[in-house]
């Protein structure tokens, strides 16, 4: 029987409004652009597994500023369907940096109306989530 699996994203802006994007290694969506995050571990509320993924990946500390909005990936061929909830955030000290070079290629800050090409579904969730209606 498959599982839903729960994730979670930050989408993180600087002062000049740009969002900081990594570059996937692993499947699922290997060489994409998206929002740091990682997989939710059993017990551990989603707003702690944020800022430990985003202090692993990145070595950075986050606060959260709210709920962006909730993601649902579901992949019937693959039989995945992860639920993601993606937070508003921003640095609160350190600078970024790839910590987990197995896991991200790269990383970047982009201007919103700049994107880098392939974005994660999530990522493009969690845009459309900006633009009301």
């Amino acid at each position: 029987m498959s599982m839903i699996r729960v994730g979670c994203g930050a989408f993180i802006q600087d002062a000049e409004g740009r969002l900081l994007l990594v570059k996937r290694r692993r499947h699922p969506e290997a060489d994409h652009w998206g929002l740091p995050g990682g997989k939710v571990d059993f017990l551990e509320p989603v707003p702690v597994t944020i800022v430990r993924e985003i202090r692993e990946e990145l070595g950075v500390e986050i606060a959260l500023t709210g709920l962006l909005c909730v993601v649902d990936q579901i992949d019937a061929q693959a039989g995945t369907h992860w639920v993601n909830p993606v937070h508003r955030a921003r640095i609160v000290s350190g600078e970024p940096a790839v910590m987990e070079p197995d896991a991200l290629a790269d990383w970047g800050w982009f201007d919103l109306a700049d994107l880098p090409a392939p974005l994660t579904f999530s990522t493009r969730t969690a845009l459309a989530a900006l633009t009301p209606g």
